[in-house]
């Protein structure tokens, strides 16, 4: 199917819905509200692009004019330009969107190999990502949090909350590796660990279902830091969903009913995690994108501070920032090239 052919069909379609709405309401109507909405910016850039069309077919007309030749074709110029722009836009509004990139996200932070110095750089991780939710003017909520009592962490768990997060950080999963000098280090010689960092799209009850009966709750006593109380009840949940033996584990809260209803969140998140999973590989089996494939264990970026560089290695891109990177300030311009990396592997696929 051609451009052209496409955006007629795309046209077409939402006439219908139009229609089939207009016609009254029945089982389907909120199906086809959402589908009338999702189409609604899409037809208004294909809009955008026939009128533009018009108005360059209108100035190549009158080029023809010799006496308005010269004002005419320098229209035309203009307009050609503006056309070709507007192509990439209603290209871009074609790709199918990832239903989870306007939901909330549930961040996973873990130390990897690299013993405490791995530790160290997963805390460093999770304040870089704090932060960056601070910038975005996004709520950032501690779920779980195991530290090492020497600055480190073993395992953050954060929600957080806001305007399309999850479309923002979804890129952010995979293996983060960082090489620097350890204070430790008497001889001044560079060691290398890891963390590995998880974003899932938060789950509501209508993307996932599960069966109360599947459910496995233990409950036990909070281990690591937050004075008297964490040793003295057994405020901590885990959760484990049985058929599939997904785990998830909650103690921040004093409260276990606040725990179990974080540990809830979480299980849920990965559950519809690992479905979308499924189904993209199912979908696209046949595609190699680096860029948003979310192998976890796959090293996607290495942090060097001796030479102050950060590096993500999906797209070769290099930035000599490191610190606007660890405070939140950098994390766009990363952020930024992964979607338009990803977008362009889309846009290849529609050509």
């Amino acid at each position: 199917m051609s451009f052209e052919e496409n955006l007629s069909k795309v046209l077409a379609r939402y006439d219908e819905l139009q229609a089939l709405m207009n016609a009254g309401s029945g089982p389907k109507f909120a199906q086809l509200s959402k589908e009338f909405s999702d189409l609604g910016p899409v037809v208004e850039e294909v809009q955008t692009l026939r009128r533009l069309q018009k108005e360059l077919e209108d100035a190549e007309i009158l080029a023809k004019d010799p006496e308005m030749k010269g004002l005419a074709e320098e229209e035309a110029h203009r307009l050609a330009g503006e056309v070709r722009e507007q192509e990439t836009k209603v290209q871009l509004a074609l790709i199918p969107k990832d239903e989870a990139d306007a939901k909330n996200a549930i961040l996973e932070v873990r130390a990897g190999t690299g013993g405490e110095e791995a530790a160290l750089f997963a805390a460093s991780l999770f304040r870089m990502y704090e932060r960056y939710a601070a910038l975005k003017g996004w709520k950032f909520e501690v779920m779980d949090l195991s530290d090492t009592g020497l600055g480190g962490m073993k395992e953050g768990v954060a929600n957080i909350t806001g305007r399309n997060v999850f479309a923002r950080l979804k890129f952010e999963s995979g293996v983060h590796r960082v090489q620097r000098v350890p204070e430790t280090e008497a001889n001044g010689r560079i060691h290398t660990s890891a963390a590995t960092v998880a974003v899932l799209p938060e789950a509501e009850e209508v993307d996932i279902q599960i069966n109360p009966a599947d459910l496995r709750v233990d409950t036990y006593r909070s281990q690591g830091s937050g004075g008297q109380h964490v040793n003295k009840t057994d405020s901590a949940v885990r959760i484990t969903h049985l058929p599939t033996n997904t785990v998830a584990a909650c103690q921040d809260e004093k409260s276990q009913h606040k725990n179990r209803a974080r540990a809830m969140k979480m299980l849920m998140a990965k559950m519809y995690d690992a479905q979308r999973t499924k189904l993209d590989a199912e979908r696209s089996a046949d595609r190699k994108s680096q860029v948003g494939s979310g192998d976890r264990s796959e090293r996607i970026r290495t942090y060097n501070f001796p030479q102050g560089r950060v590096t993500d290695h999906r797209i070769n891109l290099t930035l000599y920032k490191i610190a606007e990177v660890m405070n939140g300030n950098g994390v766009d311009e990363l952020v930024d090239a992964l979607t338009a990396e990803d977008q362009a592997a889309k846009l290849a696929t529609l050509n």
